[in-house]
């Protein structure tokens, strides 16, 4: 897109370091926790991904919109970052599949963006200093104002984001990934019937909820403060922890509903928030990392085993406060060594750092949800027993 004819843009970050860039998108003034997101594909899915709710997300790759956008690959009803920041912005979208730009996508969902910058440079700070909060704005054009504005705004940390995007009311899903991308799926056995999972939403990612649908589980999907009794009369074989944003330690309803949860020693699986989540509830504490893991690259293991992940969090679980006697680590982030796995001993619970339904990124991890089905199926022949 040619910067001649583009409004101009402000950037301005707490620690006073100021970018000056073009407007795509919708216009006006946003704040939000700035970062970055090193995956060279899968904009449209990360931009409509409810764990960036709240944030600014900087995409390293050098140019944005070549695909346009289409209603299939949209993780949730609509963009759930603040704002995006791109290098170069393409304005004519070239796929089969697209059905808008990029540009008119954000500007209908009143999101704004910038293009036009180094983000090189950008991303390079943020892994200097961290992430942190920053102003976008086509309306304040004045570095100095715009960053007087900035310092009201709340830090990420202690930040209860996850009210914003969790369901409102409980529902069913059922569209599974048979027509585009279906692998490697379980289907119920004969005779046997579907298994029921009550996924608690705390951002959940539409594929997530396609690949448990897939594997031939009924999903119902609960907002984040249902009562353990009400999860309970769905009598479900599982309990599925979603992704999301935020803090997960500021989620303080979560790991009471979920202790309560635990005592019936149901199969229990969490991604991201919820592996966070499940981690405070068996006892850890977790922190605030510096800049995150937001990619499609990240490599995952223990024990000479590796897979290759994709990763979109800002906090981790303390590897110092788990407690080993109950829940051993299955999986570290191979980068900095992170905790990005655990399991009980004892129960059938179980959680990852990553994403193993991908969308984007690699499939390296999908047999997580093979391994879930299997539990469940154990504890449901267990109770006919």
């Amino acid at each position: 897109m040619p910067f001649s004819s583009a409004q101009p843009a402000l950037i301005a970050l707490a620690d006073g370091t100021v970018y000056h860039g073009f407007s795509f998108g919708a216009t006006g003034t946003v704040m939000g926790e700035v970062v970055f997101n090193t995956g060279m594909t899968g904009y449209q899915e990360v931009l409509t991904d409810p764990s960036y709710c709240g944030q600014i997300v900087t995409f390293t790759y050098p140019e944005l919109g070549n695909t346009g956008v289409n209603p299939e690959d949209e993780e949730s009803k609509r963009p759930q970052v603040r704002a995006a920041i791109a290098r170069n912005l393409c304005t004519l979208p070239s796929n089969w599949r697209s059905t808008q730009s990029l540009a008119d996508y954000l500007k209908q969902h009143n999101i704004p963006g910038v293009y036009g910058i180094d983000t090189r440079a950008l991303t390079r700070k943020l892994r200097t200093v961290g992430a942190m909060n920053g102003a976008i704005s086509t309306e304040i054009l004045d570095s100095e104002e715009l960053l007087r504005q900035l310092q009201d705004a709340p830090n990420m940390e202690g930040l209860n984001l996850v009210k914003q995007v969790t369901t409102p009311t409980l529902y069913e899903w059922s569209e599974t990934t048979e027509a585009a991308w279906e692998f490697g799926d379980i289907k119920p056995e004969p005779g046997e019937n579907a298994l029921t999972v009550v996924a608690i939403d705390f951002g959940v990612k539409r594929n997530i909820l396609r690949r448990l649908a897939s594997y031939g589980c009924r999903v119902i999907v609960a907002p984040v403060d249902t009562p353990p009794e009400t999860i309970l009369s769905y009598e479900p074989d599982g309990i599925f922890l979603s992704n999301g944003p935020g803090d997960p330690s500021a989620v303080t309803e979560a790991p009471d509903i979920l202790k309560a949860l635990l005592e019936k020693k149901i199969p229990t699986f969490g991604i991201c928030m919820g592996h966070q989540i499940l981690g405070l509830s068996l006892g850890a504490k977790t922190f605030k990392l510096k800049f995150g893991h937001r990619g499609l690259n990240q490599p995952c293991g223990l024990q000479q085993r590796v897979e290759i992940t994709s990763q979109n969090h800002g906090f981790a679980l303390d590897a110092d406060t788990i407690p080993k006697a109950a829940v051993e680590i299955t999986h570290l982030n191979l980068n900095d060594h992170t905790v990005a796995g655990i399991r009980h001993k004892d129960l059938p619970l179980f959680s990852v750092q990553y994403h193993p339904e991908a969308s984007p990124g690699p499939h390296d991890a999908d047999y997580l949800f093979e391994k879930f089905v299997q539990a469940m199926r154990e504890h449901k022949r267990s109770k006919l027993r």
